[in-house]
């Protein structure tokens, strides 16, 4: 029955609704991923996109421009035409990346002024790895193994500034033991190098890791979040094992070029939020060890403007400048 009550509500909420259907995009939707294919970003990316095509009418497609730790990517969707038709898949390691660059005054762009985040992706573990031939279940046995080695032991990341180099110069500082950094241009690479044997200590996110922790080719000894994975319950936090300056929490999100207007960052974010929820996409996500995300824009904007604004300190206490 429709009462009074129920019919003021609708007519309250007939313009918000009206204003997030009003942009419709002309043409292909761009997803540019910083990293190259097959690490959790572009994997994410990938399964957005194939639900986006789905429901925006246009097709929606993932392209990947790696290098400088997501920065060069980054970049180009900075200066893109604020449409709509452009848009930047990231994670943790855009907060890094740019406070680093930031310190080195060679930031190319600014996370608050030149990008409008849209939405979560997903909520996605970051998680510490070691090649199966390091004797270390943990960080304490990690870091007495390193103090052993002749030679310091390597350690991967995505990039100077990127989040695993942050996260592996902490360790380095407040565990006291040696470590070299070795830099590539994504996770999928670096994972590669890690399973040959070549590096021996890195980071990725769970999603595209999961398959060599349960084949036991990588062991996982410490997750950067603020609680356990639920994947991998039995994996204590960096907190828990006395590195709590290494704590960050992962996720993977959506942005668009500042100046975007406010009617298309509304409709795409109730489309990606939409997304996120279809049962079959967010089971696929789940099965990757992530939390779908859809938060708002409001909600997404504090969580990246708040890490960075944590990050800037820790980079200057660290003395990281990106060469």
């Amino acid at each position: 029955m429709i009462t009074r009550r129920s019919l003021t509500l609708a007519l309250v909420a007939a313009p918000a609704v009206a204003r997030a259907q009003a942009w419709t995009p002309t043409g292909p939707v761009r997803i540019v991923v910083p990293f190259p294919a097959g690490g959790t970003t572009d994997i994410l990316a990938r399964l957005y996109a194939q639900r986006l095509t789905e429901t925006l009418g246009v097709s929606v497609v993932v392209e990947n421009r790696g290098g400088a730790g997501g920065s060069i990517g980054a970049d180009v969707v900075a200066k893109a035409a604020p449409d709509g038709q452009t848009l930047l898949f990231h994670n943790l390691t855009f907060s890094t990346t740019t406070a680093a660059l930031e310190f080195a005054n060679r930031a190319p762009h600014s996370i608050e002024r030149d990008f409008a985040p849209i939405t979560l992706g997903a909520n996605v573990p970051m998680m510490l790895l070691v090649h199966r031939d390091v004797p270390a279940n943990n960080l304490t046995e990690f870091a007495a193994w390193a103090r052993s080695q002749p030679t310091p032991p390597f350690y991967g990341s995505t990039g100077p500034g990127s989040t695993m180099n942050l996260v592996g110069e902490v360790l380095k500082r407040d565990g006291r033991f040696p470590m070299d950094h070795v830099p590539f241009r994504g996770a999928a690479p670096l994972v590669q190098d890690m399973l040959a044997g070549r590096i021996q200590f890195g980071g990725d996110q769970l999603s595209s890791s999961l398959t060599h922790i349960r084949g036991g080719t990588l062991r996982p000894i410490a997750t950067l979040s603020a609680t356990r994975a639920s994947a991998l319950p039995e994996v204590p936090t960096v907190r828990e094992q006395g590195f709590p300056n290494a704590e960050m929490l992962g996720w993977n999100g959506f942005f668009a070029p500042a100046r975007t207007p406010e009617a298309t960052l509304a409709r795409l974010q109730t489309e990606i939020a939409a997304a996120a929820r279809y049962p079959a996409l967010a089971a696929r996500i789940q099965e990757l060890g992530a939390v779908p995300g859809g938060n708002s824009s409001a909600e997404f904007t504090q969580q990246v403007h708040g890490q960075i604004a944590a990050m800037r300190p820790l980079v200057q206490s660290l003395q990281m400048r990106v060469e």
